[in-house]
């Protein structure tokens, strides 16, 4: 679906947001490798590791003080987390503390990838996926919200990828299905305040790939539509070759 573009003085900043399990690492490495194939250069930035400050200490207090289990949640090895589900009035004051240094951090990292080689960078979650951990509902906390997205670069094409809890807990279990739907409700609340988000319809892998291309293509020269279909059916066979390979070993 992506044509050349000319060389722009900055790159096309694309972050993917949502909640755990909706497969945004997934989509990622699909639109990675459709826009590679396209001929553009692509980097990738982690805002856990690569923008958010305090990572270690923040790991410690939610091991430490709450308890929440370390390492990565699977359907054979689920995971107990709890850090940005303890929902409490001191732990909303320690986050928008948090959140205020880190949207300073990512300030700092767009200005540097802006002056970067690549064509497109993109965000494997973005400051819009520490927001929807506040509660939303209070006045003063979304003029915080409010006042914070303004201070904060937005990206050319901010995507949050909509899933169902249940399903998104059956792929990543790490949380309460409460709280992810909680965290569903609060990106939907969300979009309405930061108006340069885009809402991706949950569907099948491929499904959601088509609607992630068609949503980046408004800021990317396009060659014929027809042409994503082909490309992206080649990716996902060979995602599927490679997963059925693992499992074999």
């Amino acid at each position: 679906m992506f044509g050349q573009t000319s060389k722009e003085s900055r790159p096309l900043l694309v972050s993917f947001s949502g909640i755990d399990g909706a497969g945004k690492s997934t989509q990622i490495e699909l639109l990675r490798a459709h826009l590679c194939a396209a001929g553009f250069t692509v980097r990738q930035v982690a805002f856990w590791d690569d923008v958010a400050q305090l990572t270690h200490f923040r790991q410690f207090t939610s091991h430490a003080c709450f308890g929440s289990e370390q390492g990565v949640g699977t359907p054979e090895k689920p995971v107990n987390r709890r850090d940005k589900n303890v929902q409490s009035w001191y732990m909303t004051a320690v986050r928008l503390l948090l959140y205020f240094v880190d949207s300073i951090s990512l300030s700092v990292a767009v200005a540097k990838m802006r002056r970067g080689g690549a064509d497109v960078v993109i965000f494997d979650r973005y400051v819009y996926d520490e927001l929807a951990n506040l509660p939303l509902r209070h006045p003063m906390i979304r003029a915080y919200v409010s006042g914070l997205l303004k201070l904060t670069p937005s990206p050319d094409i901010a995507l949050v990828l909509d899933a169902n809890p249940g399903q998104a807990r059956e792929r990543k279990p790490e949380y309460p299905i409460d709280f992810l739907e909680k965290s569903r409700a609060a990106y939907l609340a969300l979009s309405e305040l930061a108006r340069e988000i885009t809402m991706i319809a949950p569907g099948e892998v491929s499904e959601v790939a088509e609607r992630v291309l068609q949503a980046a293509s408004v800021k990317v020269s396009l060659r014929e539509p027809q042409s994503a279909k082909p490309a992206l059916d080649e990716i996902l066979a060979l995602r599927e070759n490679s997963e059925n390979a693992e499992a074999a070993e």
